[in-house]
């Protein structure tokens, strides 16, 4: 915790910054909840802020909980920690989606800390929420069947472009400075997997799209499974209605 916090004090500004693009994004969520007149459903302050606890740090606790895959590099691991976002997200919105994922980061970082001075925790937050967001605000429109399938195909579609790009203009080069690692040492550790890598755009093509590709499916097909019996529960525990008198979702 003390190392948080220093690490926290010698980073203040670039902590701003995420403060403000975590503002940004918020502003988009309440922006979009409007312009589609989201039927985003309301409980108690209490009861809301409980949910969205609860959610954040089970988030928390799957991101650490990360799974290496064949095909990347070490440090490209899998986590299911937006499975509960998504979830809350189709549930109170889209605004409630992004404060959990700023949660779940936070909550994350009180129980593992930084290795990345932030940088990567930063990129977790602002990839996730670019899968969550188009999620949540198709589904949101009208809620169906349809909607649900759509929206999280179009978060996989936009977390698959935006989440590559990012690694290749953002963060691939901030980790190269950060670690003081040459880029064609990150480079090696991708074609010590794959071969067929040899520079920063094939890393991204062969490591990185899969990567986003695959962790966007995994989540949406997921959550289609479990979406309709976790929202009789939440109806009960955080809206006070019996599952047979909540209103019926066709997720």
């Amino acid at each position: 915790m003390k190392e948080l916090f220093q690490s926290a004090s010698e980073n203040l500004t670039f902590l701003l910054v995420c403060l403000v693009i975590f503002l940004a994004l918020i502003a988009l969520a309440k922006t979009a909840e409007k312009l589609t007149k989201s039927d985003v459903r309301h409980s108690s302050g209490a009861r809301h802020a409980a949910f969205l606890g609860i959610s954040a740090a089970l988030g928390g606790v799957l991101m650490c909980l990360e799974l290496p895959l064949f095909f990347a590099p070490g440090f490209y691991k899998l986590d299911f920690s937006e499975l509960p976002v998504l979830i809350t997200a189709f549930y109170f919105g889209p605004t409630a989606g992004v404060v959990t994922e700023f949660l779940k980061v936070v909550i994350k970082l009180l129980l593992k800390g930084t290795s990345t001075a932030f940088v990567g925790d930063f990129a977790n937050f602002v990839v996730g929420c670019s899968f969550i967001l188009p999620a949540a605000i198709v589904y949101h429109i009208r809620k169906s069947r349809k909607t649900a399938i759509a929206g999280m195909a179009a978060g996989t579609l936009i977390l698959t472009v935006f989440g590559s790009l990012f690694n290749a203009v953002y963060l691939i080069p901030t980790f190269s400075k950060l670690f003081g690692m040459p880029l064609e040492a990150i480079v090696g550790m991708g074609q010590a997997v794959n071969p067929a890598i040899t520079n920063v755009h094939t890393l991204v093509l062969m490591a990185v799209v899969p990567f986003n590709l695959l962790k966007g499916i995994l989540v949406s097909i997921v959550t289609y499974l479990l979406y309709k019996r976790v929202e009789s529960v939440l109806s009960r525990l955080f809206l006070g209605r019996d599952a047979n008198s909540a209103q019926r979702h066709v997720v």
